[in-house]
């Protein structure tokens, strides 16, 4: 099973930028589709993107414009760049893999799992 780790996040004043990264234990995405999660408090969990092998992406409208998902894979590294960062972006994010990249936005296809980093948004 693949190993996924997170950083970054923290405290963000509102309309501030961070990014996180996700550190994949082998060279997994020029093959897995990969997506970044978050779940706010007493919320469910929700795709904020998805990206495919390929590097194609879907992102939940909530997020356009503000978020970029990118990959080097080169580090087995993926980065979400968050800007104009709102408080109700505060959540714990996690990224996640897929090794059948059928379809990017079902949380089920989703088999591996980090562990998690919080952002919180706030003055």
């Amino acid at each position: 099973q693949v190993q996924l780790v997170e950083s970054g996040g923290g405290l963000v004043q509102p309309g501030g930028s961070t990014r996180l990264s996700c550190a994949a234990s082998g060279s997994i995405f020029s093959a897995y589709a990969m997506g970044w999660y978050r779940q706010g408090p007493g919320e469910q969990r929700e795709l904020v993107v998805g990206i495919t092998s390929g590097g194609s992406s879907y992102y939940v409208d909530s997020v356009k414009g503000r978020f970029t998902v990118s990959k080097d894979l080169a580090k087995n590294t993926m980065y979400l760049q968050m800007n104009s960062l709102k408080p109700e972006d505060t959540a714990v994010y996690y990224c996640a893999a897929d090794p059948l990249g059928l379809d990017i936005k079902r949380r089920a296809d989703y088999g591996s799992w980090g562990q998690g980093t919080q952002v919180t948004v706030s003055a």
